[in-house]
């Protein structure tokens, strides 16, 4: 029971601090678009067909990043997987390199291990995960046994199911707060309101803007969202790029990073997502991960993970 609760503790925090690929308790657009900074192109656009404060509002509202994670529980797909843990020099002293396959079969899904290589201490004796980074991306990425019943379908308000037990149940608090934040998750401290860009309390904090550039050889339409300076210490969000196609204005690209220092713990975390379709499903292709943090009563923590998906299928091995 004792380790069932540490574990808990572990999941809130990394809720804490992953949960801004999305942005939270969305109040009103007005003050953004007045104090926003267009380029050219954009301020080109917005005299024929581009309505900026539209485009606003559906930054505030996009789920396309949140639904493209739920497609990858409806597919088939191959995982390369790799983590690696840092000691205090920024050296490697254990890691994990691995491809993984999940296989999709009447509705439900689970995953081979094709290859794998570990070094140092990520495993216990019983193979069990010596550090949280490693237990919390198993639980996004990893699937155990068979999972069935699962959709894709993104609804308003919460997924997270109240009859799972504890573990589940953050589980559950963390993978929405990572891919669709929006609104308080019950049971997430206070601190989700320091990334309430759109507040009106928050967004004078932070210098916005809408410019125009290709991400690959894709046109796209870039918001940002950069903490002023004088601000740093107030915010958690540091920074936020979203790269949206011109063509459907579905995420291209996401960079964003957060810190925050506070007695109890402290983080500094950077996440890059790139994104790729199949069969006209959004799906993440690449995440990169770098992230510094401290949890109470365990020693400081500075993990890199790279996640690469592909081969994906609808159905089968």
């Amino acid at each position: 029971m004792e380790y069932l609760c540490a574990m808990c503790k572990k999941i809130i925090l990394f809720v804490i601090i992953l949960g801004v690929s999305r942005l939270a308790y969305a109040q009103d657009t007005g003050y953004i678009a007045h104090h926003l900074t267009l380029d050219s192109v954009v301020i080109s656009a917005s005299r024929v067909n581009f309505d900026v404060p539209g485009f606003i509002k559906m930054v505030e509202d996009d789920t396309t990043f949140y639904k493209a994670f739920k497609n990858l529980r409806i597919l088939a797909y191959t995982a390369e997987n790799n983590i690696d843990i840092l000691n205090k020099s920024n050296k490697v002293k254990a890691s994990l390199i691995s491809t993984t396959r999940q296989h999709r079969h009447d509705g439900c899904r689970t995953m081979s291990v094709l290859t794998e290589k570990t070094t140092g201490n990520f495993y216990n004796h019983k193979k069990e995960y010596n550090y949280y980074t490693a237990e919390l991306y198993a639980s996004l990425f990893f699937t155990k046994g068979q999972v069935c019943g699962e959709t894709n379908i993104v609804k308003g308000g919460h997924d997270v199911k109240t009859d799972n037990g504890e573990i589940e149940k953050h589980k559950e608090q963390l993978k929405e707060l990572i891919f669709n934040p929006g609104q308080p998750i019950p049971g997430v401290p206070l601190i989700s309101r320091k990334v309430a860009i759109f507040d009106d309390k928050v967004a004078p904090m932070y210098n916005f803007s809408i410019t125009s550039a290709d991400y690959g050889n894709v046109p796209c339409y870039v918001f940002t969202a950069q903490a002023k300076p004088e601000y740093r210490k107030n915010v958690v969000i540091n920074k936020l790029v979203t790269y949206f196609s011109k063509d459907d204005l579905e995420i291209v690209y996401r960079d964003y990073s957060l810190s925050y220092n506070a007695w109890v713990f402290d983080f500094d975390v950077d996440i890059k997502v790139q994104m790729t379709h199949f069969n006209n499903l959004l799906v993440p292709a690449v995440i990169n991960y770098d992230g510094d943090w401290k949890v109470p009563f365990h020693k400081r923590e500075h993990a890199l993970f790279m996640a690469k998906f592909h081969d994906f299928a609808l159905n089968g091995d």
